[in-house]
Order: C-alpha cells, then sequence, then structure tokens
C-alpha cells in the first residue's frame, strides 16, 4: 500500500481559508436572548446599562410581591430588566401567564444563565446583578425592592 502523496496548501488556498473563517467569525455575535414576545435580545446590546435577571416562578409568592418593584426598576433610564421562568414555561402560556402576573419588562424563554457560567438559583425569587461592563455583580435571593436594587448599583 501507498502513502498519498503529501499535499501543499497554496497561497490562494490559505487566502481562501482566511476569508472563510474571517466570515464564520464574523457572524458569530454576542448571545442571542430569545424573548415570549417572539423576539431577541443581544446581550452586548446591554452594555452601559444595568442589567437585573430575575427568576421566579407563578407560586411564587415572594416573586409575585415584587413585579411592581421591578416594573418600576424596568422604566428607570440606563436600567433593564429580564424574567426567567423557573419552571421553563414557554409559548403562548408564557405570554398569559406574563400578563396576568403583569410582568411589563422583557420575559426571556430560556435561562441565560449557562451561557455566563451562572449557578442556576436554587430558591426563589433570584435577581442576579450584572454590571454596566458586562460582569456579574452579585446575586440576591428573596424578594427585592426597587429601593434596595437602585442603593446596590449607587443610584
Amino acid at each position: 500500500m501507498q502513502y498519498p502523496e503529501p499535499r501543499h496548501l497554496t497561497r490562494s488556498h490559505v487566502s481562501g481559508l482566511l476569508l472563510a473563517s474571517t466570515l464564520l467569525l464574523a457572524g458569530c455575535g454576542g448571545t442571542q436572548l430569545p424573548t415570549a414576545d417572539g423576539g431577541t435580545i443581544d446581550w452586548d446590546s446591554l452594555r452601559g446599562q444595568w442589567v437585573m435577571v430575575n427568576y421566579w416562578a407563578e407560586w411564587c409568592k415572594p416573586c409575585r410581591e415584587e413585579i411592581p418593584e421591578l416594573n418600576a426598576l424596568d422604566g428607570d433610564s440606563g436600567i433593564t430588566v429580564l424574567a426567567v421562568n423557573f419552571d421553563d414555561i414557554q409559548g403562548q402560556a408564557l405570554t398569559e401567564l406574563g400578563q396576568a402576573m403583569d410582568i411589563r419588562y422583557a420575559m426571556l424563554t430560556r435561562d441565560p444563565g449557562p451561557d455566563f457560567g451562572w449557578q442556576t438559583p436554587v430558591g426563589l425569587p433570584a435577581t442576579f446583578i450584572v454590571d454596566p461592563q458586562g460582569e456579574l455583580l452579585e446575586a440576591r435571593f428573596g424578594p427585592q425592592t426597587e429601593e434596595q436594587l437602585k442603593a446596590l448599583i449607587g443610584r
């Protein structure tokens, strides 16, 4: 049995591979977070803002209590609140549940935590606070108030 002759890449092969690699990498944007309304949020577009990722469930009484606080917080300039349903409810059921609970901030259809190396919370409610540079500042457990969260971020 003969071994095939070694092949050498020509300059045009190398140029083509570099171009293909560049195009592939250019297409790799940041993390896209799908929302209950059928849209997406580009995580990188949130840079420069404080982001509160709130884990909640319908059966969680403290979660229900903090929703008005988070609605008010989300209305502030430079702050975005994102909701993650702990029970992984999806589609129309998630939209209807959010409306019934008066959640006015964006509801995500999947947990972004694994993308960022965050541990899934074991208790609810849980709020992960991300600074304007995109770094996790703190994870808080239990119901939060608008005042508490604003104090944490210096507002």
